[in-house]
């Protein structure tokens, strides 16, 4: 007997439409790049450490798990996920900062945000189509990028309010991936900090989640000093919060109706119970609280951002005096989208190593 076959015309598409949206970001030129781009440690610093690429992955697999168990549209959570960093500049959190503090010192008051450059790339500055920018993806993946971190109402997204409801929840899968994102990068800095050497367990273990955390190692018969045990901690802290977050949301989720995803139908006024218990969420801030002391000020951290923030100035500053050192493409932006937008975009658009080199040859070192 024949095996059977299926045939489809160029219109034809056998994936549903988050399916579609997965894949067109998978295959993107900014998807691509975040492996170049960094995290917390500099992609450069070695093979080992997260980059915004690697972190992308954990939170689309973190938000998976959470919403299958849910109930919820999983493939729409990983839609989202796989695009919610493609708006990042080099250099983490701090090249976007400083980007978005040169752009107000040029008038731009909105400035820069990666949420909103994320929408960009999704819309405007990815190219695969002839008559169209964008990727040309769902509202329900789109949305998601927008408005997965609350609040909602930011300056720069006023322009899109009539088509985006910003006094509207935005579906909960976007709220499912704004808390995978911070499952993931709790564990992941704790485990690069560790193998780098600027934290330590015993300071770290004085924490009350991470001693809930320790338990649940002592359980598998591994103690601080056995070579296991930072991969085991990270692992049990990832398992804690997801179980903990299915406990704590399972009956808020269940209120709301099954034909989901639900897009901006739930005022932003209304408080939803999906997250954690008090106690955890306390818990929780007091950890991210620890990270912030002791690993992102860290002076070794903090000296590779404070290079990385002067390379993203000198770029923008090069690149205003004189915009024929901007590639072809970018100066043929120029007709249709002000200078330092366009600036902004490129330079957001770079890895580490590519602003690195392009600040080498400008400045001839």
């Amino acid at each position: 007997m024949k095996a059977a076959q299926r045939f489809f015309s160029f219109n034809d598409d056998f994936r549903d439409p988050f399916s579609r949206d997965r894949d067109r970001v998978l295959h993107s030129s900014s998807f691509r790049r975040l492996e170049y781009k960094t995290q917390v440690f500099l992609n450069h610093e070695g093979d080992y450490f997260r980059t915004r690429l690697t972190h992308s992955l954990e939170v689309s697999q973190i938000a998976r798990s959470l919403s299958r168990e849910l109930g919820l549209n999983e493939t729409l959570c990983e839609a989202i996920a796989l695009s919610h960093d493609l708006g990042h500049t080099p250099f983490g959190h701090i090249g976007g900062d400083e980007l978005d503090r040169l752009l107000k010192i040029d008038g731009f008051e909105n400035g820069f945000d990666h949420n909103f450059q994320s929408f960009r790339v999704l819309t405007k500055l990815e190219k695969r189509y002839k008559d169209f920018d964008g990727l040309n993806l769902t509202f329900a993946t789109l949305e998601g990028v927008l408005k997965h971190s609350y609040p909602y109402e930011k300056s720069f997204l006023v322009q899109l309010d009539s088509e985006f409801d910003l006094k509207k929840h935005p579906s909960i899968e976007a709220m499912i991936v704004d808390r995978a994102d911070e499952i993931a990068y709790m564990s992941h800095d704790i485990d690069d900090g560790v193998k780098y050497g600027l934290i330590d367990f015993d300071l770290l273990l004085q924490e009350p989640l991470a001693q809930r955390v320790n338990e649940r190692v002592k359980k598998e018969g591994i103690g601080e000093k056995d070579t296991l045990f930072r991969h085991r901690f990270v692992a049990n802290l990832i398992t804690l919060l997801i179980e903990e977050f299915i406990a704590h949301s399972k009956e808020e989720v269940a209120k709301y109706p099954s034909d989901r995803p639900l897009c901006a139908t739930i005022d932003s006024s209304e408080t939803l119970l999906i997250g954690f218990d008090a106690v955890l969420e306390r818990e929780i801030k007091l950890l991210k609280k620890f990270l912030f002391q002791n690993l992102y000020r860290h002076q070794k951290i903090a000296t590779k951002m404070y290079s990385g923030k002067e390379c993203i100035k000198s770029l923008y500053k090069a690149f205003s005096e004189d915009t024929y050192l901007l590639p072809k493409r970018q100066r043929s932006f120029l007709e249709r989208r002000t200078k330092h937008r366009v600036i902004a975009d490129y330079i957001a658009s770079m890895t580490d190593r590519y602003a690195i080199k392009t600040y080498k040859e400008i400045y001839g070192f």
